[in-house]
């Protein structure tokens, strides 16, 4: 599983607190948390800012990131114009967070992923907006990968996010988001699955159990990106626990390593 760090994202009052002053120690610090929670990458956005301060502000945001670990990034923005900043100076390779179905996304994020030869996080949305039960989401995400693919971006490359919206309007969201992934996992061998965790418990109380839940069953149908807040070690255990038990963890040799790191001490 690959663990996106979430936290470095400005709509938290101290990070953008934080982007506004460039305290180049309150980022740094926070980037060292989530890499020795077990990030595997960063997710790094700066949205709150005005359009025409977003630019210079990713720059800066990616490189004061970056000087901290050594570690790619997903860098977050709708703004294409922060996109290319931040990629501009970005080490090594790095994921675009996101492109769509919608026509005007994706002519101007694609050329950037191309460019970069990024990774990329791909929205099961087009012009109609976020469709409204799984067989419309699963002709919008075929459409979807078959035109990235169709443009010389390998299907390895693209993480696909379903889309889970908040149980408390939409019942059968997590039955819907399951499907998706396993019908389109078996039609794309190697494409990737991601999912911010946080938006089905999107107004109902003690959050962190449907979270949790939902991360579990997840996994079980193809889920292997997430972006999530790293110091959360019980959905880490939890997300352990879960691939080895659907084969995805063979021997248990990485719930093993947990074990002995003490992460599964929670």
């Amino acid at each position: 599983m690959l663990i996106i760090g979430e936290k470095i994202n400005s709509t938290r009052k101290s990070v953008d607190r934080a982007v506004r002053e460039r305290d180049h120690k309150a980022i740094a610090e926070l980037t060292v948390k989530q890499a020795e929670a077990g990030a595997g990458m960063l997710d790094v956005n700066c949205g709150t800012l005005d359009a025409a301060e977003e630019p210079e502000t990713m720059e800066w945001l990616v490189q004061v990131v970056q000087e901290a670990v050594d570690m790619p990034l997903c860098i977050d923005s709708p703004n294409p114009k922060a996109l290319a900043a931040g990629l501009a100076v970005h080490k090594g390779r790095p994921m675009i967070n996101s492109i769509s179905g919608e026509t005007d996304r994706f002519n101007q994020v694609l050329p950037l992923v191309k460019q970069y030869g990024a990774q990329v996080v791909a929205l099961g949305l087009d012009d109609n907006g976020i469709p409204a039960d799984r067989e419309k989401a699963i002709t919008v995400g075929s459409a979807l990968v078959d035109k990235l693919v169709a443009e010389g971006v390998a299907v390895q490359d693209i993480y696909f996010d379903p889309l889970v919206r908040s149980l408390a309007t939409s019942p059968a969201t997590v039955v819907d988001t399951l499907t998706v992934m396993e019908t389109l996992g078996a039609k794309y061998p190697g494409i990737h699955f991601v999912s911010g965790l946080s938006n089905v418990s999107f107004g109902l109380p003690e959050r962190r159990h449907l979270n949790r839940a939902y991360v579990v069953l997840s996994v079980a149908s193809g889920l292997d990106a997430v972006i999530m807040d790293p110091m959360d070690q019980i959905m880490q255990a939890l997300i352990s626990a879960t691939e080895a038990l659907v084969q995805k963890d063979r021997f248990c040799l990485s719930y093993i390593k947990a074990f002995q790191s003490g992460k599964l001490n929670v």
